[in-house]
């Protein structure tokens, strides 16, 4: 199940990027061959890294490749390794939970003044802040979740289980994931060839 959400959210992660290239290529190429501008590849650019990066906080999460200092992590005893896990997650949380309460205002405050961009399209802002409000709770819900696993299995006393599911990706673990991607992407490459 958490494969499948995230390679969804890595697909609408990916396509919103690929349609502001496509925007931003056709843009360049109107104004530089035809003298004519589309008026909001900028606006749409600043939407999409603004949604995209909601779902990257989530992607990261999910993936555990949010950066942490480890340089000490590996060299302390199992037990202090579980409790900072354990502490890195529920902090996580507690920033996710903060960002989308903040956002909560930002939200209302939209509404109440019925903002628009001060664009040519002059468009609502209700909607691009809709889909990152989205995506920030979003963000704060899977956090959360996972902060109540690490709580249980610290609790329960299941140090190896917290350290194997919340512990820093080492150097090893990324290299891993990067052969095995090359390796699938070879094999899927040489099974298209007639």
């Amino acid at each position: 199940m958490k494969d499948h959400i995230e390679r969804v959210l890595a697909a609408v992660f990916g396509g919103i990027f690929l349609l502001l290239a496509c925007v931003v290529a056709v843009e360049t190429i109107s104004r530089k061959v035809f003298n004519v501008s589309l008026q909001g590849a900028d606006e749409l650019g600043g939407y999409a890294l603004a949604v995209g990066s909601t779902i990257a906080f989530s992607l990261a999460l999910m993936g555990r490749n949010h950066i942490r200092v480890d340089v000490f992590h590996e060299r302390f005893p199992r037990a202090m390794q579980a409790f900072l896990n354990w502490f890195s997650i529920v902090t996580l949380a507690s920033f996710g939970t903060f960002v989308a309460w903040i956002a909560t205002k930002v939200i209302t405050d939209t509404l109440q003044y019925g903002s628009t961009a001060q664009t040519p399209w002059a468009t609502p802002l209700i909607w691009p802040q809709a889909v990152w409000y989205a995506g920030l709770v979003i963000f704060a819900m899977v956090s959360i979740g996972y902060a109540l696993r690490a709580s249980w299995l610290l609790l329960t006393k299941r140090v190896d289980t917290l350290n194997h599911d919340f512990h820093p990706k080492s150097a090893k673990e990324e290299l891993k994931e990067e052969l095995d991607d090359l390796a699938q992407r070879q094999s899927t490459e040489q099974g298209a060839q007639p």
